[in-house]
């Protein structure tokens, strides 16, 4: 299935203004709507204000010390921001394709919490006591709240800062989306490289003793590569190269010598693990003698040309490692098939670690 139907017409009792103000009567007078609409204006127009943030009345209406936060269009708009979403939904998408769920836009197909449930689901392995399907807003509400319930007390006691809210994930809220997913993907240690360095900017509009406040953030969504993977459990492999890098030809020559203990059967030979393992041919043979077992020619390319096949090539060596029990590669085949060293070191190493007897 796609991920749940949004698009059912609201009720014109669940209005867009009294989703999001919560306290506001649907019978308030126009001249109150009025007066609240000059109050948002006015905060507009103060000096901590975004310029290209453009702030509808329904966002002013707040209860007490409530806030809106809004994403800066501009940021929106980055390519690091953007490659960053499409990472996240391609994310998603894999992890749920057995559930038939396609997620295309991360606001609408994530705030009512079916899709959330599912993929936290399937990272965790641990099945929720939640409806199926619910199209009420207290329904959606309802399995947000067991969703993030879940995830918080699962994610709090490492360290996470909790970004996000059912009000603020219900509400589309595409900050504290990514927030929560990122720190999914990065708990979870997904095969996936998040850019680096991705920041945005957002309009904070809080309501204190009755008067509108507005400020404006910067919202750190990643930091460097190093520093996300530091909040996983760290391999030997790791360890050495973070600590002695000096050594890493040694490293080098031993995996050189030990693939070539099991390629020199085919008559192969590696000279180069840079460039030699890129097209993922290697890969697959190497993992057929590791588990003694032939691999039909016709699951792989043996001579891929394109990008799209190399990349095939890997990721079917990855499944074939995963078949012969060993963890899914924190690399992802797009990184070996790139020539990121770290990556395919880091496959290999994996595999010596495991293989380093066999003979």
């Amino acid at each position: 299935m796609s991920a749940a139907p949004h698009g059912a017409k609201m009720k014109k009792d669940e209005s867009f203004l009294g989703k999001l103000g919560g306290t506001l009567s649907r019978k308030k007078k126009s001249k109150e709507v009025s007066d609240l609409h000059e109050e948002g204006k006015n905060a507009i127009n103060a000096p901590m204000q975004l310029s290209s943030i453009e702030i509808h009345p329904e966002d002013t209406l707040l209860e007490e010390n409530a806030e809106r936060v809004m994403l800066d269009p501009k940021s929106r708009e980055t390519l690091k921001f953007k490659d960053l979403v499409k990472v996240l939904i391609d994310w998603i998408n894999t992890e749920l394709e057995e559930e038939r769920i396609i997620v295309k836009d991360l606001e609408e197909d994530c705030y009512d919490g079916q899709v959330l449930q599912k993929l936290f689901e399937k990272l965790s392995g641990r099945k929720l006591n939640v409806t199926e399907v619910t199209q009420s807003e207290i329904g959606q509400k309802q399995k947000l709240q067991t969703v993030l319930e879940a995830v918080n007390e699962l994610l709090r006691p490492h360290g996470w800062s909790i970004e996000w809210s059912v009000n603020s994930i219900h509400s589309k809220n595409l900050v504290a989306i990514v927030y929560l997913l990122v720190a999914l993907a990065m708990h979870f240690q997904a095969p996936i490289r998040l850019p680096e360095h991705v920041s945005v900017q957002v309009l904070v509009v809080k309501k204190k003793e009755g008067i509108l406040q507005t400020s404006h953030v910067t919202k750190e969504l990643t930091s460097t590569t190093e520093m996300m993977m530091g909040r996983f459990e760290r391999d030997a492999f790791d360890t050495l190269l973070d600590h002695a890098p000096d050594k890493l030809n040694v490293v080098k020559t031993s995996l050189i010598t030990f693939v070539n203990k099991h390629l020199n059967k085919l008559n192969l030979e590696v000279t180069e693990l840079e460039s030699q393992f890129a097209d993922g041919v290697y890969l697959v043979l190497l993992m057929g003698l590791l588990e003694d077992y032939f691999v039909p020619l016709y699951n792989f390319f043996l001579t891929p040309e394109s990008f799209e096949q190399k990349v095939h090539n890997v990721a079917f060596a990855f499944e074939l490692m995963q078949d012969g029990g060993l963890k899914k590669p924190k690399a992802r085949p797009e990184d070996v098939v790139n020539l990121n060293l770290r990556s395919t070191l880091r496959v290999l190493y994996n595999l010596f670690t495991n293989y380093k007897n066999s003979e």
